[in-house]
C-alpha cells in the first residue's frame, strides 16, 4: 500500500499482533499497540554487520561488492567453498524475490569466486522485486559477499523502542529464522518480551533471564554479553530498532548474527552525522527524499486525492474524512507549523509529481502557521506549476481573512470551503469525475485562471 507499511519491521509486527496477549503481565495499564507517523533511517545489511562487529557481536566474514570484479576478489579472500551473495536492497523477502532480468532470488548460494563474479554481475544495476517493494522493485547497487554458515539452531533477538513500555523492550524467541512470523501467529507464548528501564538500562540479571528463557542456559553468560553489547549499540547509535534474526549456532558451537535489521531515529541526526551519511537515497521514494529537504513529512499512498495539511493529527483526520466520503488519499503530507511560502510551493510540486492525483485538498488550521503564508504558497505554486487539477482549500485560524482576500484576488480558480466535511465531499466528487473522464480517455483540465 504505502511506504509506511513497506518499511514495517518484524519486531513491530510481533508487538502489534501479539502485544495484547503477551504484555498484560508486565503492565498495570491496558495495553494497546502504539502507532504514530515517524521518520527513521534504515541502513543496508552490510552496515548492520559492520556495526554489530564493532559492537562486539559475532558476524560471518563478509565484504561488499559494487562491481563483479569486487565479488571475485572478496570470495577469494574468504577462502571458503560456501559463499552467500545478498543483494543490498532495503526490503524484506529478498530471498524469494526476482530481478527484472529474470534472475531468481536476491540471496544466492555459490561455491567458487567465478560463480560469485558471474552472479553478482547479473544482480548489480538490476531492480529486485519482492513482496515489499511493489512492481517497481528497488535497484541493487551493492551485493554483500559473505561466508555461508550452516546453523544447527536459530534464535531471534530484537531491541526496539515501544511507547507502551515508555522505553525500549527486548523481544526474544527460541524459534528464530524465516518462519518466526508463523511461530508468533500460532504460538504467541514462544515470543518473550522484557521491558527495559530507560534510566537503569538493560541489566545483566535481565540479560541472563532472557538467555535462560530462550533455552540458551548453557551459553547464558555469552548470550547475556551479546544482549548487553546489543543494548549498548542501541543506545550509543540512537537506534529505534536492532533486530537479529537469526542468531544462530554453527557446527563449532559458536554463535553468529546471520541477518540483521537496524533503524535509527532521524531526530538524532545532529549526533549521528557519520551514520546518516550512509543513507542510500536510491532505496527511497524520490518524492519523500525531496520532502525531507524542506522538513516536510511526506508518505506516498495509493489514492487519488492529494492532501496538504499542517499537523500529523489533523493530517490523519483529513485522510479519515476523505475515506469516510468514499475517496482515497494519495499521500500523507504534514507541512508542520513553521512552513514558508517556498516550502508550501515545494509541497505542491511533490503532490503533483504523482500522476494518480486528480484533486488536491488543502486543510490548514492556522495557529503558529499563518493562513496568509499558506495562501501565498498555494497561489505561487498554482501559477508556476500550471496545475490543472482542482484545488479545494479549507483555511481556518490566524490571518484567515487575509488569506481569503489573497485567494479571491489571485485570479486563480482555487475553491475555498470553510467546512471540512463539505471540503472532503467536494474533493471526492471532483476526483471521481476526473477519474471517470480519464478512464474514458477524455482529456479533462480544470483550468485554474478565471
Amino acid at each position: 500500500m504505502a511506504t509506511m507499511l513497506r518499511t514495517i519491521s518484524l519486531a513491530e509486527n510481533l508487538v502489534i499482533k501479539n502485544g495484547p496477549k503477551i504484555l498484560g503481565s508486565v503492565s498495570n495499564n491496558r495495553w494497546q499497540p502504539q502507532k504514530q507517523q515517524s521518520r527513521n533511517l534504515n541502513v543496508h545489511e552490510y552496515i548492520s554487520y559492520t556495526l554489530l562487529k564493532e559492537g562486539g557481536i559475532n558476524v560471518p566474514k563478509f565484504g561488499v561488492a559494487r562491481t563483479k570484479e569486487d565479488a571475485r576478489k572478496i570470495a577469494q579472500e574468504l577462502n571458503t567453498k560456501d559463499i552467500v551473495l545478498k543483494a543490498q536492497v532495503l526490503a524484506g523477502g529478498r530471498g524469494k524475490g526476482t530481478f527484472k532480468n529474470g534472475l531468481k532470488s536476491g540471496v544466492r548460494m555459490v561455491y567458487t569466486p567465478e560463480e560469485a563474479e558471474n552472479d553478482v554481475g547479473k544482480m548489480l544495476g538490476q531492480f529486485l522485486v519482492t513482496k515489499q517493494t511493489g512492481e517497481k522493485g528497488r535497484i541493487c547497487n551493492a551485493v554483500m559477499v559473505a561466508e555461508r554458515k550452516f546453523p544447527r539452531k536459530e534464535f531471534y533477538f530484537a531491541i526496539m523502542m515501544e511507547r507502551s513500555f515508555n522505553g525500549p523492550v527486548v523481544i526474544a524467541s527460541s524459534q528464530g529464522g524465516v518462519n518466526i512470523e508463523e511461530v508468533a501467529a500460532e504460538n504467541p507464548s514462544a515470543i518473550l518480551y522484557e521491558p527495559i528501564d530507560i534510566v537503569e538500562g538493560l541489566t545483566k540479571e535481565q540479560a541472563l533471564k532472557v538467555a535462560t528463557k530462550v533455552g540458551l542456559e548453557s551459553q547464558k553468560e555469552k548470550t547475556a554479553e551479546m544482549l548487553l553489547n546489543m543494548y549498548k549499540l542501541f543506545i550509543s547509535k540512537d537506534a529505534s530498532l536492532i533486530e537479529i534474526n537469526p542468531y544462530a549456532e554453527d557446527a563449532g558451537e559458536t554463535y553468529f548474527a546471520l541477518d540483521a535489521k537496524m533503524r535509527f531515529d532521524d531526530n538524532a541526526f545532529f549526533r549521528q552525522k557519520d551514520l546518516f551519511a550512509l543513507r542510500d537515497f536510491t532505496q527511497e521514494d524520490e518524492k519523500e527524499v525531496s520532502a525531507s529537504k524542506f522538513d516536510l513529512n511526506y508518505i506516498a499512498l495509493d489514492g487519488s486525492i492529494g492532501c496538504m495539511v499542517n499537523g500529523a493529527g489533523l493530517a490523519m483526520a483529513t485522510m479519515d474524512i476523505i475515506s469516510l466520503h468514499g475517496g482515497s488519499p494519495a499521500n500523507f503530507l504534514d507541512v508542520g507549523g513553521g512552513a514558508t511560502a517556498q516550502a508550501v510551493k515545494e509541497a505542491f510540486k511533490i503532490i503533483t509529481a504523482d500522476p494518480k492525483v486528480h484533486t488536491i485538498l488543502v486543510n490548514i488550521f492556522g495557529g503558529i502557521m499563518r493562513c496568509d503564508v499558506i495562501a501565498e504558497g498555494i497561489i505561487a505554486a498554482t501559477k508556476e506549476l500550471s496545475i490543472k487539477v482542482p484545488i479545494i482549500c479549507r483555511l481556518q485560524g490566524t490571518n484567515v481573512d487575509d488569506a481569503k482576500v489573497l485567494i479571491a484576488h489571485s485570479g486563480m480558480k482555487i475553491l475555498p470551503v470553510d467546512n471540512l466535511d463539505e471540503a472532503a465531499r467536494l474533493a471526492v466528487k471532483l476526483s471521481n469525475i476526473i477519474s471517470l473522464a480519464r478512464s474514458a480517455k477524455l482529456d479533462v483540465n480544470f483550468e485554474m485562471p478565471l
